[in-house]
């Protein structure tokens, strides 16, 4: 199976509303498959204007953002394309629809790439960041998941948290608590 990379796309309604959305897409030479599934404004973005914008990015803030109702991120407008890429993107890739490939639940887009640039360098990930993406996950699939799974992976990714997190990690990860306490029914106190 290919392997999917954790990007965040950035795409805009027919009206010029951007939209930002964490997504895994997959690499196959200058194609980008993206499989949203539906119903997804970046699927009816997407096909509204036959263009989206992969952004490479090391704050994960905006995952957990987008999975826990905080989704305005500062965008700026595309070089290439009808589109916005996040501001503090360390490098993004502007793609053009190619081909739609329908299905009921998980379309796929596949998307070339028309221009690409880096912002600023990549630095590498700590560990902490893998665990926030990994809750960010978790948290996306709530309604999903045992009550069971999800307390003993948060519990494991925890430690990442603990050892290795800067600000925007510990900021994004109780987000991410938040979420699954709210989803449990209880308060935030009562999760630790």
């Amino acid at each position: 199976m290919p392997m999917i990379h954790e990007t965040v796309v950035t795409s805009v309604s027919q009206s010029g509303e951007p939209h930002v959305a964490p997504m895994g897409v997959r690499f196959e030479g200058n194609v980008v498959l993206l499989m949203p599934f539906k119903p997804s404004r970046t699927y009816d973005n997407v096909l509204g204007n036959e263009s989206a914008v992969v952004n490479f990015t090391t704050d994960v803030r905006i995952f957990a953002g987008c999975v826990t109702g905080r989704r305005q991120w500062a965008c700026v407008a595309a070089s290439n394309v009808v589109g916005v890429r996040l501001a503090n993107a360390l490098a993004h890739a502007e793609l053009r629809l190619d081909e739609h490939i329908a299905d009921d639940v998980r379309p796929v887009l596949r998307m070339r790439r028309v221009h690409e640039e880096t912002h600023a360098p990549f630095n590498g990930f700590n560990r902490a960041q893998a665990a926030v993406i990994e809750g960010a996950v978790l948290v996306s699939r709530l309604h999903m998941l045992p009550r069971s799974k999800v307390d003993s992976e948060m519990a494991y990714l925890q430690i990442a948290i603990d050892k290795t997190a800067g600000q925007n990690e510990l900021e994004a990860w109780q987000w991410l608590r938040e979420a699954v306490a709210k989803d449990h029914g209880t308060d935030q106190r009562d999760a630790r």
